[in-house]
């Protein structure tokens, strides 16, 4: 199913920098940015469940939030991009 994570974690302290690094490396191992803090990740139900506790345990929720948006498994109807980054197809071929 494809999700889209966004967060927004409180940089004002040492602390917050150090949060926000983590929950982007998080995502950024599960999923592809698509803009600074969205990122869309097409995982399993129990790889996002075990993907959410992590993020979950990385923010502090009294100075950060999560968001998730369950787009499923026909996201493609769903998603509309438009401007300069160009799309990408997760099930697609990746090429390395």
């Amino acid at each position: 199913m494809m999700v889209l994570i966004s967060y927004d974690v409180s940089t004002v302290d040492h602390a917050g920098k150090t949060r926000l690094r983590k929950v982007a490396k998080e995502c950024q191992n599960h999923g592809q940015r698509v803009q600074n803090s969205v990122f869309e990740a097409d995982l399993d139900y129990s790889s996002f469940l075990k993907l959410k506790d992590r993020l979950i345990k990385l923010i502090d929720p009294d100075k950060d939030s999560l968001r998730f948006y369950y787009l499923g498994n026909n996201w493609k109807k769903r998603v509309e991009h438009i401007g300069a980054k160009e799309t990408y197809d997760p099930e697609g071929v990746i090429i390395i």
